[in-house]
């Protein structure tokens, strides 16, 4: 009986040794990630919204100042750059990242529908940018947000030579409910994760 005991007291031991590794191990955790807002779906003035593109995430969010919040309003998967990093030069498959509180801006809203350009993948010069293409004003020439023309499969991914390529439905979308000249747009640098005000609290 006594062995019998013994051993009940023994497995309880490593039991319990058991769980307090556990626990320890939990508490050396690295703590879990920011979580996004949800999509705001009420009412907003559009003179105030913004973009902000996300590398790490392969979003594009519209935000807008909502009740002395800032609320995503709208997002969408888009295809970046071939190449990660901030952009250097022309022909460098990157895309631009805006410096903090500089963001970039739409400057033009340009009718693409029948634009076509030639990928140097055998395909030749094909539609190419959707219905639209929404020119930021960056440090760089031909810079822009747009479709996907031809190239649907490739969002969400890494395959653009520098613009922000959206779904044919979704430039629409965009371009109809949200953009507008002078729009600030903010591009996150590689790996970067949520602005504060983009944080659930």
């Amino acid at each position: 009986m006594t062995q019998k005991l013994n051993w009940i007291l023994l497995l309880l031991c490593i039991g319990i040794t058991a769980s307090c590794g556990g626990d320890k191990q939990a508490e050396n955790e690295a703590p879990a990630e920011p979580q996004p807002k949800a999509i705001y779906t009420g009412k907003f003035s559009n003179d105030s919204t913004f973009i902000v593109v996300s590398k790490k995430d392969l979003t594009l969010t519209v935000y807008a100042p909502v009740s002395g919040d800032t609320l995503p309003v709208a997002q969408f998967k888009v295809c970046l750059s071939k190449n990660k990093g901030q952009k250097q030069g022309d022909g460098d498959m990157k895309t631009p990242e805006s410096e903090p509180g500089k963001p970039f801006k739409i400057i033009q809203i340009q009718d693409a529908s029948t634009w076509c350009h030639d990928f140097g993948d055998g395909r030749g010069d094909i539609l190419a940018y959707g219905a639209w293409f929404l020119r930021l004003e960056t440090p760089f020439k031909g810079i822009g947000i747009h479709g996907s023309t031809n190239n649907r499969e490739s969002v969400p991914g890494r395959a653009s030579e520098g613009c922000i390529r959206l779904l044919d439905e979704d430039i629409i979308t965009l371009k109809e409910k949200y953009a507008r000249l002078e729009m600030p747009v903010i591009i996150k640098q590689e790996g970067q994760g949520l602005l504060p005000f983009e944080s659930a609290k």
